[in-house]
């Protein structure tokens, strides 16, 4: 089963996150999602257990534990939508437009 944690500390490591569900049964994977520019923690992460009637426990147990301060919440992860696609602007798709000589935006002589 895949769990949610979030509201994490900054922090809180792979490792750690890890430790606090094999108390409860085996983790094949714990993961803090990082920021990827900075590298630094989002406060939130997945953990993987081979267990459904172990994570269901550790779901119940840990969520709103205080760890490191901090309330965390802990719930079943949710499998990741799809978002329907996005226009990218431009002429058919009525999202592009500003600049051009007098269409704002730019530097217009006729403002100064």
């Amino acid at each position: 089963m895949n769990i949610y944690v979030s509201n994490l500390s900054f922090n809180v490591q792979d490792e750690d996150l890890k430790e606090f569900f094999t108390e409860y049964g085996e983790v094949t994977s714990a993961k803090v999602i990082t920021d990827k520019f900075t590298g630094k923690s989002r406060g939130f992460g997945f953990v993987e257990m081979s267990d459904d009637e172990a994570a269901k426990k550790a779901i119940a147990e840990l969520d709103q534990a205080t760890v490191e301060g901090r309330s965390i919440r802990v719930m079943e992860a949710k499998p990741k939508e799809d978002k329907p696609a996005r226009s990218g602007g431009g002429f058919r798709g009525n999202n592009g437009g500003g600049g051009g000589y007098n269409g704002g935006g730019g530097y217009n002589k006729s403002r100064y």
